[in-house]
C-alpha cells in the first residue's frame, strides 16, 4: 500500500487552483453569487413595501379632507403622486398600473361627518400582487380612530369618541379575495420561458462547438443571421407550445381570470420568445463549453426572478434595485401578462412595456450577430 505523500497531494491541489483561475466563469460565479445574494436579500428584497404611489380624488376642498390626506402620508405607507379630476380618470390610473391606491373623499364628507351620519371613505387598492398592499390596507384600519384627532373638538369631540367618525372603504380591485396565484401564476410563464429558452439554446449552440460540427456551419456559405433563424426557429416553437401549456393550466386548474387584452399578450409574447431565444445565442458566442453557458445563463435567470417583481413586490425595493430591474427584460414581460389576464390591458395601456421588450430584442440580435460575425472571421 502506497503511504499518502502531501508533496503529491500538494501538487494535486496547486493544479486544481490553476485550472480554476483559468476558468473566468466558474471564478466568478464563486465570488460573485455570495455577494450578489447578500446585497439583494439584505438590501433589495422588501416583503413590507412603503410610500406606494396613490392617486386621490377629492370632491371637496375642506379641512377634514386635508387631514386625511395627511394622515395616509404620515402612515409612510402612501405617496400622492397625483389629484384626479373624475372617477374615470381615477380608474384609468389604477387600471393601467400608475397608481397602486386610488383614494376617492366624497363631496358630503365633512357634512356626514359633523352629523354622525355614517360618513365614508372609499380606498382602491390594485391587489394583482396581494402582497404589495397587504401592509397598507391594513394601516387603513387606525385611519378613523387617528387623523380626525385634532379636528374633532367641542361637541364634535363627544361624537368622535362614541362612535367611529367615518368608516374606511377597501375596494381589492382584480383581486378581491387575495388569491396569490392570481400573481404567482402568470408570472410564472415569464420565469419558466426563460429558464428554458434561453438556457436551452446557449447549451445546444455550445454543444455544437465542443463536438465540432460548429465548424461545419463556419464552412458553409450562410450568413449569420440565416444560421441564427435557422438554430432559434425550433425554440419558438417549443416556447409557444409552453406558453399554452400554462396559460390553459392557469386558467382550469388555478382560475386565473382571463379579462382580455389578447393582442398586447400576443405581442408581449412573441417579443419575450425571441428575445430570449437571441439571449441565449448571445451567451453561447461567448461560452466556450456547456457548462460555462449554463453559469452565464444563471447570472441572468437569478435577477429575473429577484428583481422583476415575480417574487417581491417590485415596488418595496429601493430605488437603486428599480433601476437595474427596469433593465431586465422579465420586469415589462410580467407587467404585460399580468395587465393583460387580470386587468384587461390593451395595447395602447402597453406600449412602454412592449417598446423594452422590443428594444431589447434589438439589442440582443445585433449583440449576437456581431459576436457570431467575429467567430467566423
Amino acid at each position: 500500500m502506497i503511504g499518502l505523500s502531501l508533496n503529491r497531494v500538494l501538487a494535486v491541489l496547486i493544479k486544481e487552483f490553476k485550472q480554476l483561475t483559468r476558468d473566468r466563469v466558474t471564478y466568478a460565479m464563486m465570488l460573485a453569487i455570495p455577494v450578489v445574494q447578500l446585497t439583494l436579500f439584505g438590501y433589495a428584497i422588501n416583503s413590507d413595501p412603503r410610500h406606494l404611489p396613490t392617486a386621490v380624488l377629492a370632491q371637496e376642498d375642506s379641512r377634514y379632507a386635508r387631514s386625511l390626506v395627511s394622515a395616509l402620508k404620515n402612515s409612510d405607507y402612501f405617496d400622492f403622486v397625483a389629484q384626479a379630476r373624475s372617477p374615470a380618470e381615477l380608474d384609468e390610473m389604477i387600471r393601467r398600473g400608475e397608481v397602486q391606491f386610488a383614494v376617492t373623499i366624497p363631496g358630503d364628507f365633512s357634512r356626514r361627518v359633523a352629523r354622525g351620519d355614517q360618513a365614508q371613505l372609499l380606498v382602491e387598492a390594485d391587489a394583482t400582487d396581494p402582497s404589495a398592499t397587504s401592509g397598507a390596507v391594513a394601516a387603513l384600519a387606525a385611519l378613523p380612530d387617528q387623523a380626525l384627532a385634532h379636528d374633532l373638538t367641542g361637541a364634535l369631540a363627544m361624537r368622535g369618541q362614541a362612535v367611529k367618525p367615518f368608516e374606511v372603504i377597501v375596494h381589492r380591485r382584480y383581486n378581491p379575495e387575495a388569491i396569490t396565484a392570481y400573481n404567482i401564476v402568470p408570472g410564472l410563464l415569464g420565469i419558466i420561458l426563460s429558464l428554458t429558452l434561453v438556457m436551452m439554446t446557449a447549451l445546444s449552440v455550445t454543444r455544437e462547438t465542443e463536438r465540432g460540427t460548429m465548424e461545419t456551419l463556419l464552412a458553409t456559405p450562410l450568413e449569420p443571421l440565416e444560421v441564427m433563424a435557422g438554430k432559434l426557429a425550433p425554440y419558438v416553437m417549443v416556447g409557444l407550445v409552453q406558453t399554452a401549456i400554462i396559460l390553459a393550466m392557469a386558467a382550469t386548474l388555478f382560475h386565473v381570470p382571463m379579462s382580455g387584452g389578447w393582442l398586447g399578450l400576443s405581442a408581449g409574447i412573441g417579443l419575450f420568445i425571441t428575445g430570449s431565444l437571441a439571449l441565449g445565442f448571445l451567451i453561447s458566442t461567448v461560452a466556450r463549453s456547456q457548462l460555462q453557458a449554463m453559469q452565464m445563463s444563471f447570472f441572468y435567470i437569478l435577477p429575473s426572478i429577484l428583481l422583476s417583481g415575480f417574487m417581491f413586490p417590485f415596488r418595496g425595493m429601493p430605488a437603486w434595485a428599480q433601476w437595474i430591474g427596469e433593465a431586465i427584460p422579465v420586469t415589462h414581460f410580467l407587467r404585460v401578462v399580468r395587465g393583460s389576464l387580470l386587468k384587461g390591458q390593451g395595447i395602447g395601456d402597453q406600449w412602454r412595456e412592449l417598446a423594452a421588450l422590443g428594444a431589447f430584442v434589438c439589442v440582443v440580435t445585433a449583440l449576437a450577430m456581431a459576436r457570431y460575425r467575429r467567430t467566423l472571421d
